[in-house]
């Protein structure tokens, strides 16, 4: 399978969602109903003096009727409509004949007669736009039978002073998990010399003890290993220099050191990857593209996936056993914690499957669902390795395995490299009993097609740890029992 580590990214600049116009604050949701509706034009023609006659004197107007009483809310709800207030020729699109934004969608012309279902859709259109003002009155008004028009004062409810999420939410776990997650930004030895330029990258990582550990990727560090700089940022802006101690480039597992740690330090709690089941859920946290702090969810879409990745400039892989999900991760994203719905690390994000070049003018791929992370119980193994002696230590079967792949299983090679032998006197695979030439197609029970998925499978392992090979040889399939030896350092 071919992937692609994530590393150097150049982030791009965030698009600014465009903001809507806001509502004028203090405009009452019962503005159009209480609306006196303009005075219709008198229909009685005007009086006119004839030409050659005497202007004949106007008659006394008659008395003014009484008073007519207050309309009630019934005969309001029935009422008509005041016609909508002109055309703003200001905004786009304005002038006679448009609506303007947020005006509400004109209807047609029908003859007037009394019906409820006018009034109801006015009021849920108010209730839309104004919240739950509107509706708050409906209600006060439909209990108390009262016009609620005599009121002038409508409070809202108070919001809730905390809002809590409940434990095992996204936003739950990503607020727990976010301050133990830094961005590492790593220097090549070569910036600042003349005629010379660094090569650097931004990649995750995550506080792995109180000491001041970081746990993350080698491809994200390689860089900066010897001679360059390396700093971490947490989430709340906070830069630490840090150190290598240890790296382990077969693994693709580093750890660092911060520089004056500092003290409060919460290391994120770690998993069990062995008992991950495909389709449980996933969230991804690190800078994709240099976005720091960034959080993706999904599901565990495949477990002991056979992944060889290379960082593209060393010429030499890392082989994992790995957990495929398809939580969005991108370059950036690695060495960053993949979690499950606990909060707890169960897998490091390391690579991903790409579909060609990024598009979009990007010259680096991006996700397409196919992200792969090394299970938090061979980094952690790693990584104890790493602190403890700076160097990592590998199980081995003794045997120069043939990785082009062109054979239905892992063939054992006719010489190792340099014409030394390709199985090792006195190893582990000479003691079992394995020649050059054998085709190993099952590792403890578990299909083998290819010399890549062999060493992912042993390297899941440690020193010591007995393990049953499945091979044929002459066309007949046979087993042995191999105890795995071990290689320190990745040379």
């Amino acid at each position: 399978m071919s992937t692609e580590n994530e590393g150097n990214a150049v982030p791009a600049a965030p698009s600014v969602p465009p903001v809507p116009v806001a509502a004028p604050d203090g405009t009452p949701a019962s503005e159009h109903a209480t609306s006196t509706p303009p005075p219709l034009p008198s229909s009685e023609p005007a009086t006119v003096a004839s030409a050659g006659q005497p202007p004949q004197p106007e008659p006394a107007p008659p008395p003014a009727p009484a008073p007519a009483a207050a309309p009630t809310w019934a005969q309001r709800a029935g009422a008509a409509w005041p016609p909508p207030p002109p055309t703003d020729p200001s905004h786009e699109g304005g002038g006679s004949g448009g609506p303007v934004w947020g005006s509400p969608v004109p209807v047609a012309d029908s003859p007037r007669r009394k019906r409820t279902g006018g009034a109801v859709a006015a009021v849920l259109a108010a209730a839309l736009v104004a919240g739950g003002v509107g509706g708050g009155i409906g209600y006060w008004a439909a209990e108390h039978n009262d016009d609620p028009f005599d009121s002038t004062t409508v409070s809202a409810a108070d919001a809730p002073r905390d809002l809590k999420r409940e434990p095992g939410t996204v936003a739950a776990v990503a607020g727990k998990a976010l301050p133990s997650v830094v961005t590492i930004e790593a220097q090549s030895g070569g910036a600042g010399l003349e005629g010379a330029e660094g090569e650097a990258g931004t990649g995750t990582g995550f506080v792995y003890d109180r000491e001041g550990h970081i746990l993350t990727n080698n491809h994200v560090v390689a860089s900066a290993a010897d001679g360059g700089t390396l700093s971490a940022t947490f989430s709340n802006g906070k830069k630490y220099d840090a150190e290598v101690v240890g790296r382990a480039q077969g693994y693709d597992v580093a750890v660092l050191k911060l520089k004056n740690a500092p003290s409060g330090l919460t290391p994120l709690a770690l998993g069990n990857s062995d008992r991950v089941a495909v389709g449980d859920s996933t969230i991804a946290i690190g800078a994709p593209f240099g976005l720091s702090n960034t959080v993706t969810t999904g599901i565990i879409s495949a477990k002991n996936r056979p992944v060889a990745s290379g960082d593209g400039s060393s010429g030499k892989n890392s082989y994992m056993s790995a957990l495929q999900t398809d939580a969005s991760i991108n370059p950036g994203n690695s060495g960053g914690p993949l979690l499950d719905s606990r909060g707890a690390v169960i897998g490091i994000n390391s690579a991903i499957q790409s579909a060609g070049n990024g598009g979009f003018g990007q010259s680096q791929a991006g996700s397409i669902g196919l992200g792969f992370a090394i299970p938090v119980n061979q980094a952690k193994t790693v990584a104890q390795q790493l602190i403890k002696s700076g160097k990592p230590v590998y199980p081995v079967i003794g045997a120069t395995v043939d990785m082009t792949g062109e054979d239905a299983g892992a063939k054992i090679a006719a010489q190792g490299a340099g014409g030394t032998p390709a199985v090792s006197a006195n190893g582990p695979a000479a003691k079992a009993g394995l020649k050059p030439g054998d085709v190993i197609t099952k590792f403890n029970g578990k299909p083998v097609d290819s010399g890549p998925t062999l060493i992912s499978e042993i390297w899941t392992h440690k020193p010591g740890d007995k393990v049953t090979l499945t091979y044929e040889r002459d066309g007949k399939e046979r087993k042995a029992e191999v105890t795995l030896g071990e290689r320190e350092g990745d040379n």
